[in-house]
């Protein structure tokens, strides 16, 4: 109920760009700008957390792009998914090789996994971010002519601490085992089909890691040349520059 209401609440009720405060709109063709996609390209944290896949993401988290994504996720402004999942779906395109319509006789489907959050934490919030947002960057590759859905496979088998102001460090050792991939996964994850793990925000890497065991562990990568893939709304500016100055060989 409390996820209907703030939804229907956002559709109906004045609002002001929450990026910017610009009044009486939802996101102002400025922070529209700023999640479009146009800096979007591959991240890594440092340091680089044992396992972790290529992650690209749309944009740099900073100003308007770290207020939305809190907004959304924190304060319950869910008709902000629409803008957050079309920058997804930039960076799933940019890492999956989406580049065109996947008919039958040309690429495989491509599934987005989102990272699950805490029983507790979608109680709290009243909605689960990550898989709002996939959800909406599904719909948007599909009106790419990309075959598109979203997978959630994942779950937490353990409790968790809260990942709010720990380091590096502390989060791999928090999250080390704690995700698998639910029964009859496979059913859902076809031989063929390009996995993609998906989050709204990439910073130590852990979470993103993590998953990725999860997924491998079940056996879920398979093919030949298969690969798995994560994507992102945001990354710290930092992941970015660190990509561009490995030296070409």
């Amino acid at each position: 109920m409390r996820g209907w209401w703030q939804e229907f609440a956002g559709l109906v009720l004045p609002a002001d760009c929450a990026g910017c405060g610009a009044v009486r709109v939802l996101v102002c063709a400025e922070c529209r700008d700023a999640l479009s996609g146009a800096g979007e390209g591959p991240v890594r944290p440092s340091p680089r957390p044992a396992g972790l896949p290529v992650v690209r993401a749309a944009a740099v988290y900073e100003g308007a792009v770290r207020s939305l994504l809190l907004a959304h996720k924190e304060r319950g402004a869910l008709p902000l998914a629409g803008v957050l999942g079309a920058a997804l779906a930039v960076a799933v395109a940019g890492g999956a090789g989406c580049g065109g319509a996947s008919g039958p006789g040309g690429a495989g489907e491509v599934a987005l996994v989102p990272v699950p959050s805490a029983r507790r934490q979608v109680r709290a919030r009243g909605h689960d971010p990550a898989r709002r947002i996939a959800l909406a960057a599904a719909g948007r590759l599909r009106r790419t002519g990309v075959r598109a859905r979203v997978a959630p496979v994942l779950g937490l088998r353990r409790a968790v601490a809260d990942q709010a102001g720990l380091g590096a460090r502390q989060r791999r050792e928090n999250l080390a085992g704690a995700l698998a991939v639910r029964r009859g996964a496979r059913a859902f994850l076809p031989d063929g089909t390009r996995i993609v793990l998906v989050d709204d925000l990439v910073t130590t890497g852990a979470t993103l890691a993590e998953a990725a065991r999860a997924v491998r562990a079940a056996g879920l990568v398979t093919g030949p040349g298969a690969a798995l893939r994560a994507a992102v709304v945001a990354a710290p500016a930092d992941s970015f520059r660190r990509i561009e100055r490995v030296p070409r060989v």
